[in-house]
């Protein structure tokens, strides 16, 4: 069997057990990040009345959309894939197979699961008169491909380091969690002191936020390298 063949049969297979059993299956993709969304939307529009910045600014709830979506799926593919090689180690023990396939397989799952609620939130959006640029919409799906290698990369190193460093998992919580607000998903860069701004490059996610931003809602710049 091939890689690409083993690659594909272990992705069915995790996108088949990942919500087997519960009560609203895939449908749980949707609705997890949903109300997430809704919870930091009442937040920070109904208790702090946060606002984007500028005259042609979107309202802030397709802001805080298009910028948490992506995110949730990093977030849920990186945790997801840490623990993957430690989960299938006696499957390692009796099968001689490439072990990046073990963790690219929950990756590609989250990521194309939480794509899919993405695409359903922004139709539903931009039906509701919410300014989002489904025109767009494939420039925007073309940034997932680097995202999703970035996101791999990242997977593969916290796989291989979870194998020795076994409380590396409950860390990840934390870690991902400051690197979620060291990146403009909740603000807007302009909001930010100019001298802080520049602090938001070193955040590799960052790009990737106001990238979905500028392509879906014309909003900022776009600047992936």
């Amino acid at each position: 069997m091939s890689r690409l063949s083993l690659a594909t049969h272990f992705v069915r297979r995790e996108l088949r057990e990942r919500y087997r059993g519960s009560f609203t299956g895939f449908g749980w993709a949707l609705l997890q990040p949903l109300l997430q969304l809704a919870i930091y939307a009442f937040v920070f529009v109904q208790i702090f009345k946060a606002r984007v910045p500028g005259a042609d600014a979107p309202g802030y709830v397709p802001f805080l959309v298009v910028g948490m979506w992506p995110w949730v799926a990093f977030s849920d593919a990186v945790v997801r894939s840490t623990t993957a090689l430690q989960d299938n180690a006696a499957l390692i023990g009796k099968v001689a197979l490439p072990r990046e396939v073990l963790v690219l397989a929950p990756c590609a799952a989250s990521v194309l699961l939480h794509l899919g609620g993405f695409v359903a939130i922004l139709v539903a959006l931009a039906a509701s008169g919410q300014g989002v640029q489904l025109s767009r919409l494939p420039l925007a799906l073309l940034l997932y491909v680097p995202m999703f290698a970035y996101t791999l990369g990242i997977s593969l190193i916290f796989a291989s380091l979870q194998v020795f460093v076994r409380d590396l998992v409950q860390m990840l919580a934390q870690l991902l969690t400051l690197m979620m607000f060291a990146a403009p998903i909740f603000y807007d860069r302009a909001s930010l002191p100019l001298r802080y701004q520049g602090w938001l490059d070193l955040n590799p996610f960052t790009a990737y936020v106001e990238g979905f931003r500028y392509l879906l809602l014309g909003h900022g710049q776009l600047e992936i390298s």
